[in-house]
């Protein structure tokens, strides 16, 4: 059957594309062997791909290999202008000495991402650096992935960071950070560390972040606004022998980070670390306003996610506009939920539950759950269910907190107190079903509500 004039115009010109794609590809960038990169895996590379980075080509390709790096590659952004590292998953750099693979150096060190504050030769420059499809570890206990500083619109996705210390460092000053569809796993500090760094404005999406040990998106210091976490598996970012940290770790003890969105995450393990936790919020911040010495530090929505395997799934402590709802709870072997020294907490409908499915060990009875509120105003928890607390004074323990209300709770099957008020003042308790219906000696609840004043 012969083509219409309008099918055949069709193939000539899918053909003509087809044809002059390795050309269009070949214009747009060269290869780092272009330069003398080997990539054997064996070879110094270092010299090789700095040169390709300082040429100004701007969009520069790894082929397979294994490209050994003696230093960091410095990407000066107003010196090189526009720049790209890419791959497609099949090109590695290994780094051999201390410090990052890739250093980013922008001037974005003032302004914001107010189109009115940008320097020009940010936008004519710098703007949007981009890692793709590129693979990066590490042989030195001090290297790192990625480091960007004074950067505009850091873009990295479809990337592979593995045995190095940090995964992505941010420091200094950054605005518009997008991590997407990365593999971060297995590092000895942190996955993602937001390094006393002021940055606004960074989205983490799509990504595994499992196995750092030091943590795996972790806030310290600087000062942190708008960050969006979703979709993305955080797992086992600790261990036994490092100090207590978490799968997503907000620490403001020396700065601030306030804004933060974290939804429809699978976040979880590991329970045998002392102190781990899925989300940890240290809200005590330093304070720029006058006639205070402190603040609590928050304005955080947690919703959608779920959370399993550790010793306290959530812990706030001096957070202030918390809002936790829609998530799943299983397997807090201390605490489901920990809310300390903080205030206005929402904690709306969620599943605090024990499913016999999930046996850690082979020993069920080590996962105590349970929630748990001290020294905190002006709270509120609405339709809870709390399922399966076992071997704890209570299993919902408000103490030493004012102003709560405490409405439409379901609190089943639970150990020894269903819902205890210790030292609490201006609380309301309303509308909740509190029962324990194990039969026979599996029933070891004994009040369904106690109220206490010291």
């Amino acid at each position: 059957m012969p083509y219409t004039a309008p099918s055949f115009c069709l193939l000539i010109t899918s053909l003509i594309l087809l044809a002059v794609a390795p050309l269009i590809h070949a214009e747009g960038g060269k290869s780092v062997r272009d330069f003398g990169a080997v990539g054997d895996g064996k070879a110094d590379d270092t010299a090789a791909i700095q040169r390709a980075v300082d040429s100004g080509l701007g969009s520069i390709v790894l082929p397979k290999g294994n490209y050994l790096l003696t230093k960091t590659i410095t990407v000066d952004l107003d010196k090189t202008g526009f720049t790209s590292l890419v791959s497609d998953g099949t090109g590695s750099l290994v780094m051999t000495a201390g410090g990052p693979a890739l250093h980013f150096v922008g001037t974005h060190l003032t302004g914001s991402a107010d189109p009115k504050s940008f320097q020009e030769n940010v936008w004519q420059n710098q703007r949007m650096p981009m890692v793709r499809g590129v693979g990066i570890t590490g042989t030195h206990a001090e290297a790192d992935g990625i480091q960007a500083t004074g950067v505009m619109q850091l873009t990295v996705s479809e990337t592979n960071i593995h045995r190095v210390r940090h995964g992505i460092r941010l420091t200094t000053r950054n605005r518009n950070v997008l991590i997407a569809n990365c593999h971060i796993y297995h590092n000895t500090g942190c996955g993602i560390f937001y390094d006393h760094v002021n940055l606004h404005q960074s989205n983490i999406v799509g990504s595994h972040i499992s196995y750092n040990a030091q943590g795996g998106i972790v806030f310290k210091g600087g000062e942190v606004r708008n960050v969006h976490i979703g979709t993305c598996d955080i797992e086992s970012n600790m261990t036994a022998d490092t100090t207590p940290t978490a799968n997503i770790l907000i620490d403001s003890s020396e700065g601030s980070t306030d804004e933060v969105a974290i939804t429809g995450c699978t976040i979880q393990h590991n329970s045998k670390s002392p102190g781990s936790a899925n989300i940890r919020v240290l809200g005590k911040g330093v304070t720029s306003l006058k006639n205070s010495t402190s603040t609590q530090e928050g304005h955080i929505t947690i919703t959608g996610n779920v959370f399993s395997d550790v010793m306290v799934n959530i812990h706030l402590d001096n957070a202030r506009g918390v809002n936790i709802t829609g998530n799943t709870f299983w397997e807090g072997f201390e605490h489901d939920l920990l809310v300390e020294n903080s205030q206005c907490v929402v904690v709306g409908p969620n599943d605090f539950d024990r499913n016999p499915r999930y046996v850690v060990n082979g020993n069920w009875s080590k996962d105590l759950n349970g929630l748990t509120f001290r020294n905190s105003a002006d709270c509120k928890l609405n339709g809870l269910l709390v399922k399966g607390v076992w071997q704890k004074p209570a299993a919902v323990r408000l103490e030493k907190c004012d102003r709560f209300t405490v409405t439409d709770c379901s609190i089943f099957d639970c150990d020894n107190i269903g819902l205890w008020l210790k030292d609490c003042t201006r609380t309301l308790v309303s509308g909740c079903v509190i029962r324990d219906d194990r039969e026979g000696e599996a029933r070891k609840g004994t009040l369904s509500l106690r109220v206490e004043r010291s």
